[in-house]
């Protein structure tokens, strides 16, 4: 169905054209443009059936609109993310508020705290940093059920019947709701709000230790991965690049989207590298790996101002998430009949493959920059007998005399 045949009225119909000539100017596909048309469109009618201007739109009433039309059988592929972008333009002429000039409640004000300082306190990820923060809002929200956000009150009870609760409703999210409680109450210590000991109280959940660590991939199915790259396309250029820094350097996926331009070193063949709590770090690049990207950036990436090495296939050209990385070897791994494959799993299997070809814990550790052997014995998950090669030999009585 074409843009004109969807009945365009209600708060956002002045803003549509708007919305819809700037998608164009990005590069969006004249489909994608319609297609977006259409969905705003939707909301549009579904905001004047109750009543509602644009100005208060937001994604939680988007959520509404969404389970609203999700309850009466409609397309169930839409998302609140679907909306960011329409979003976003309302936000930038001035139609809706953005969230830092919304007014904010009680937990909102913290979590805006607590978020600052697991990213500048504890250097964690943006992706981390908004995870954690989601794990503990309903936490938060329980406590201001007695009236208000009283920390300084809170118990170990408090915190433990939460996760006995959680362990009852959401069984899945335990362990990393455990981590996040953890983090906040170390967070509310620094502000001098809790006790240092009320970290602790947060129950361990059970869990067998390393069952849930991805299973490495043998060299034959990491080849077979790399063999669906069609580099006769620019994204099979682009691809193949991307599964050998994986698969040769082990680098997470989102060291992998951050890459830029300026972080390759050709003359020494060195990559920089942004790891965890934004430490950057120099490795070595290998021949193959640095061959698959200049044949990306000589024929396959789109000239443009951003500076990362990786962008995505079609307008608009944007550097690639750490999720779009990752996607690129689940779909390598679907072409190779290899089931579900994502960009994690082609790090451990750099470690073993590394362990494999002679190198010890402490070469691989710095490869794939641990600061702890034990955490390269996890991601390597080494065996008996890979153990034995590593350890030193028991020293026998005779020796011991």
């Amino acid at each position: 169905m074409s843009s004109d045949a969807v009945p365009m009225s209600g708060p956002l119909m002045p803003h549509v054209d708007g919305f819809a000539a700037v998608l164009a100017a990005q590069g969006y596909a004249a489909g994608t443009v319609t297609l977006y048309r259409q969905h705003v469109g939707h909301l549009s009618r579904w905001l004047e059936t109750r009543a509602l201007g644009a100005g208060v739109l937001s994604e939680g009433l988007i959520e509404e609109f969404l389970v609203e039309r999700h309850a009466r059988g409609r397309q169930t592929r839409l998302r609140v993310s679907s909306f960011a972008s329409a979003l976003a333009y309302l936000r930038g002429v001035g139609v809706i508020r953005s969230p830092e000039q919304a007014p904010v409640g009680e937990v909102d004000a913290l979590l805006l705290r607590f978020a600052g300082y697991l990213a500048k306190e504890r250097g964690l990820a943006q992706p981390t940093v908004s995870l954690r923060t989601q794990l503990v809002r309903p936490f938060l929200v329980s406590l201001t059920e007695r009236g208000g956000l009283d920390l300084p009150s809170l118990t170990a009870e408090d915190v433990t019947a939460f996760i006995v609760a959680e362990s009852q409703v959401r069984p899945a999210s335990v362990p990393p709701t455990v981590t996040a409680l953890r983090s906040l109450l170390r967070f509310l210590h620094v502000e001098g709000v809790v006790s240092a000991g009320l970290a602790s109280a947060v129950p361990a959940a059970n869990s067998r230790r390393l069952a849930g660590l991805p299973k490495a991939l043998p060299a034959e199915q990491v080849a077979a991965m790399l063999a669906t790259c069609d580099l006769a396309t620019a994204v099979g250029r682009r691809n193949l690049a991307i599964l050998k820094l994986l698969a040769r350097l082990g680098l997470r996926s989102g060291e992998v989207a951050c890459l830029r331009l300026d972080h390759i070193d050709w003359r020494r063949g060195e990559v920089m590298v942004m790891g965890k709590g934004s430490r950057y770090e120099r490795l070595p690049l290998p021949g193959d790996a640095g061959g698959a990207i200049v044949a990306y950036l000589k024929d396959g990436r789109q000239a443009g101002a951003h500076r990362e090495v990786f962008l995505s296939a079609r307008g608009p050209y944007r550097p690639m998430s750490p999720d779009a990385v990752s996607n690129v070897a689940a779909a390598a791994a679907r072409k190779a009949g290899l089931g579900i494959v994502r960009g994690h799993r082609l790090r451990h299997s750099a470690a073993t493959a590394m362990l494999a070809a002679g190198g010890s814990l402490t070469e691989i550790g710095q490869v794939l920059r641990h600061q702890h052997t034990a955490t390269t014995a996890i991601y390597a998950k080494v065996d008996i007998e890979g153990l034995r090669r590593v350890a030193r030999p028991w020293p026998t009585p005779e020796a011991a005399a």
